[in-house]
């Protein structure tokens, strides 16, 4: 091979080695441009999915939208929002006032010991029956069982104030009412399948559609609130005749003890 043969062969290497000295410092350029924009587009995503998650979390819950919502009140009822529910014909002006949350499980045992007396008082006329029930149980134990087993007791409550006792003792039986700390009145095919128990609500479409649809949602969370600002009501079931705090009865003869004692009956 002469010198210039030689000679333009080295050149022929030097220009292949520059070409692909360069198309790799081309592919290495758009490589880092690549990770660069993936990585932009991370940060855009998890910065999004941050602010989704706090948009999110600042949304009110349902049961907070219901507190601000327009009260639709349950037939049967009366007062400032429905709040006061009222139950007996008769003209006397015993009251029997009873305050319960449908979690509380000491509310419960009075229901299924005592229940079907203090109704039947009501009924032959010895007094009427005054309820204001709560939900704090819900804040107490998390959930939200008795807000939405409140509301199901305002769409019985809408169909007769029969329906609104014989529910509320179905609620408290003690084939359905649950554990404390569990939370199935939160669920709304379980309310529904307690209130199929109950003749005047079996299969009851127009009381199934305000159950699933919150009709009373806001409804309960009024009543909530009054049972909340009642000032010497410290538990449940808290139980005043004629407006005097009683002692809880425990049997059906503590029950009539305390009619009696408080002259409602002789």
């Amino acid at each position: 091979m002469s010198k210039r043969n030689s000679q333009a062969a080295k050149t022929a290497a030097r220009e292949r080695l520059r070409i692909e000295r360069e198309r790799e410092a081309k592919r290495a350029k758009v490589r880092r441009q690549i990770i660069v924009a993936c990585s932009v587009v991370g940060v855009l995503a998890v910065a999004g999915g941050i602010g989704y998650a706090v948009v999110q979390t600042n949304q009110p819950t349902k049961w907070e939208e219901a507190a601000d919502a327009k009260v639709v009140a349950p037939a049967n009822s009366s007062g400032k929002d429905g709040t006061t529910v009222l139950i007996g014909d008769s003209k006397t002006d015993n009251v029997v006032h009873l305050y319960e949350d449908p979690r509380c499980p000491a509310c419960a045992s009075f229901e299924q010991t005592v229940g079907e007396t203090v109704n039947k008082g009501m009924e032959d006329g010895d007094y009427k029956l005054s309820f204001t029930i709560g939900t704090f149980l819900d804040g107490n134990l998390s959930g939200e069982g008795s807000k939405n087993a409140l509301s199901a007791l305002g769409a019985a409550l809408n169909v007769s104030p029969e329906a609104f006792l014989d529910y509320k003792a179905a609620l408290y039986s003690a084939e359905y009412h649950p554990e404390e700390s569990t939370d199935e009145f939160a669920k709304d095919d379980y309310l529904i399948k307690v209130a199929d128990t109950v003749d005047a609500l079996k299969n009851n479409k127009k009381f199934q559609d305000a159950v699933e649809k919150g009709t009373y949602d806001a409804w309960a969370m009024k009543m909530s609130k009054t049972f909340s600002d009642t000032k010497d009501v410290k538990s449940t079931p808290t139980i005043k005749i004629n407006d005097k705090v009683i002692e809880n009865p425990s049997t059906v003869a503590d029950w009539q003890t305390a009619l009696k004692d408080a002259g409602v009956t002789k």
